[in-house]
């Protein structure tokens, strides 16, 4: 249903409190002058979406280094911490970092820009398409008390934010839903959705399980950044509680 565009509908009450604000990081001279516009898409878990984040030129780009490297798309063992294929995420992608090109190198700042969190322990930038019928089915991107090894590899600690950049419009399908709370939000190219999959205490918020509806008309080309703990300590300290 959520794929379809029949979710819940938030209350009224509680759409009123959903804005739109330009963002400037905090302050941050990068942003100071051309500060982005930022839009609520959800209040709890707070979800917002920024726009104008990728220009076309610089999504041709991510494309054209991409597209060499384009492998069906893997997802960590929870157990091992090793990447797998799995059958339940039917796309391709491709991991850039920033010595690939200076694209790269400048969309890895503009999200450290945005977010204020540190991407020096980010993992690489995934690139990933999803042809006609390509989705990923409901999941989550930390990973949870029961895997304590999936992300022990890369010694950064779990994975406490998703950047989400739209890579392209979608003719019909290829949302990102959440299910446990009913968000639905539609690919508009050059855009880019965040939020948080950890709470301030490291504690996983686990509403924020979320799928990629299937592609039923045109392709879809998403990047992703997900950020790690380690770094953030001071950019985001604890609260007080395990759900601040």
């Amino acid at each position: 249903a959520l794929c379809r565009g029949e979710g819940l509908q938030m209350t009224e009450a509680r759409r009123s409190r959903l804005f739109c604000r330009y963002h400037d990081g905090r302050r941050n001279p990068r942003l100071l002058l051309r500060p982005l516009k930022e839009e609520d898409e959800w209040d709890s878990p707070h979800i917002v979406r920024y726009l104008g984040i990728l220009s076309d030129e610089e999504i041709g780009k991510i494309k054209e280094l991409a597209k060499p490297r384009l492998a069906r798309a893997t997802v960590r063992d929870p157990k091992t911490g090793v990447l797998t294929t799995a059958n339940y995420r039917v796309s391709k992608s491709a991991w850039l970092e920033g010595e690939d090109d200076p694209v790269i190198e400048r969309v890895n700042q503009r999200i450290e820009d945005i977010t204020g969190l540190t991407v020096d322990t980010a993992e690489l930038l995934q690139v990933a398409n999803y042809g006609v019928g390509g989705q990923y089915e409901p999941h989550y991107d930390f990973s949870r008390k029961d895997e304590p090894d999936a992300f022990k590899r890369l010694g950064t600690g779990n994975r406490v934010a998703t950047f989400l950049n739209y890579m392209s419009d979608v003719e019909a399908g290829g949302a990102t839903v959440f299910p446990d709370f009913g968000a639905a939000i539609w690919p508009r190219k050059g855009t880019a959705v965040f939020w948080y999959n950890l709470f301030r205490s490291g504690e996983g918020d686990y509403r924020t399980r979320h799928a990629a509806c299937p592609v039923l008309v045109g392709s879809k080309w998403v990047s992703n950044k997900w950020i790690h703990e380690r770094g953030q300590e001071f950019r985001r300290p604890c609260g007080l509680t395990e759900v601040d």
